[in-house]
């Protein structure tokens, strides 16, 4: 495994870039803002190494950056309602970075922080420390995010939370995949299966209504393998609200502490590539890159445009800490929070 760091000096201290390749050239590089994924090089059914990862050419870039590329979310990744929590027998008010609602930990969430950055022998560990009443959370929080790669080409990320008062805590990965190759155009034509038989319908505003609705006979299906653009277009509520699909799905056999082996799996027929996930996190999110115009430059010198990229952000439902009959993202102080996002790459010769 050859390990590599290159280091650049933005407002928030220096941006340690760091690369780690395996025997076969496969390769990812993380960085320290935001704890972030910036490139997956993995190969395609010719054996042509590619990155796969949206990414901007400029490492300073992703400070503040509306779309989150690739960054770790938190501390409480997607929305809360009006920002509101109810914690400990007292009431709190968050940023409201997404008026009415908080979304992603806050202008100055995680995604913004420049992590302390550790490399192993395989990996790399960030960490970050979260003062109480940082965006208005209660307590302070101590972070980590660990990245290992293998020679498989699996790309392992382990989330640690501890916390010196009850506070709330949903911690994912906001990278955008393009599996034909990051700056190739319009993702929609990629595949993808789910073993997901439960949505969360929202209102209009994007807050879960505490509802888990079956997907059976609705565009949400992707029990099957459904190509991402199939349902574009469809006269359909949900994608009138959020611009097409950027909307959370319940894991079917979630159990706190279980990891659900292939909860997720995409496909691209063009290149190949194919990306499994498994997760011990109880929700999906899958969003179609429905507001990427206007993203700073990538690597080919130009913007993202929408949909040419697909997050698909592993984590608890959005607004639990509001809705009692979701899992629970309550941390308290003894407890420790740790979730695991396993990301297997590999090639499919037909599909």
């Amino acid at each position: 495994m050859n390990i590599s760091e290159k280091i650049y000096p933005p407002a928030k201290g220096d941006i340690r870039l760091i690369r780690i390749e395996n025997e076969s050239g496969a390769y990812v590089v993380l960085s320290s803002l935001g704890a972030g994924i910036v490139e997956v090089g993995v190969p395609d059914r010719e054996g042509r190494i590619g990155n796969v990862a949206l990414r901007y050419a400029n490492p300073a870039d992703y400070l503040y950056d509306g779309p989150n590329m690739g960054k770790t979310c938190g501390r409480y990744a997607n929305r809360i309602a009006e920002g509101r929590l109810h914690i400990a027998g007292k009431d709190y008010r968050l940023g409201l970075n997404l008026p009415p609602h908080h979304l992603h930990g806050g202008k100055d969430g995680f995604a913004n922080k420049n992590w302390e950055a550790e490399i192993l022998e395989s990996g790399v560990r960030f960490s970050c420390l979260s003062p109480d009443g940082e965006e208005h959370y209660p307590g302070t929080l101590k972070a980590t995010v660990t990245y290992r790669w293998s020679e498989t080409n699996r790309l392992t990320i382990d989330f640690h939370a501890e916390t010196d008062r009850e506070t709330v805590v949903n911690l994912t990965n906001h990278t955008y995949w393009n599996l034909r190759g990051a700056d190739s155009g319009e993702a929609l034509t990629h595949e993808l299966r789910m073993k997901a038989s439960r949505w969360l319908p929202t209102g209009p505003t994007q807050i879960p209504t505490g509802e888990l609705a079956p997907v059976a006979g609705t565009p949400m299906d992707f029990l099957e393998w459904k190509a991402l653009g199939k349902e574009f277009g469809a006269d359909y509520e949900p994608f009138r609200i959020g611009k097409y699909y950027d909307h959370c799905w319940a894991i079917d056999g979630f159990a706190a502490g279980v990891m659900v082996e292939d909860a997720v799996e995409l496909r691209d027929p063009a290149s190949g590539r194919t990306l499994r996930i498994s997760t011990d996190q109880p929700g999906i999110q899958v969003y179609t890159g429905n507001w990427l115009a206007g993203s700073a430059s990538n690597m080919s010198g130009r913007g993202y445009e929408d949909y040419e990229g697909v997050a698909i952000e592993m984590q608890g439902f959005p607004d639990a800490p509001n809705q009692p009959g979701f899992p629970s993202q309550t941390l308290r102080p003894g407890e420790n929070y740790d979730r695991k996002i396993i990301l297997d790459f590999g090639v499919s010769p037909t599909t």
